[in-house]
């Protein structure tokens, strides 16, 4: 909600040039680089449940697998949990019969 308002203020307070952005509101607001995280890691998790749903995987089921806590792969999950490593993704991402890959771009 907090982002809302900060939206809707520059949206009333500034006159915006041509070809300002989203990314521009959100640097200048300095929350970039958390939105960033926070959209990746939804993907992921967006992601990972899909594979789930594809491959009738339960979350206790993979719990099992991973040798970890059903409240451990819920985080995983949780696209708004930083609570993660990169790990814990590869694990659950190998034990679905899926990689994860990053890259610099």
């Amino acid at each position: 909600m907090q982002a809302a308002k900060r939206a809707e203020r520059y949206m009333n307070t500034r006159k915006r040039s041509v070809g300002s952005s989203i990314d521009d509101f959100l640097k200048e607001e300095g929350i970039y680089e958390e939105c960033v995280n926070m959209a990746v890691k939804a993907i992921i998790a967006e992601q990972m449940v899909s594979v789930m749903e594809e491959k009738r995987i339960t979350k206790t089921e993979l719990a099992k697998k991973m040798h970890t806590s059903r409240a451990s792969i819920q985080r995983l999950l949780d696209p708004e949990s930083d609570a993660v490593t990169l790990e814990s993704l590869k694990r659950a991402a190998n034990l679905m019969g899926k990689k994860i890959k990053l890259e610099l771009v």
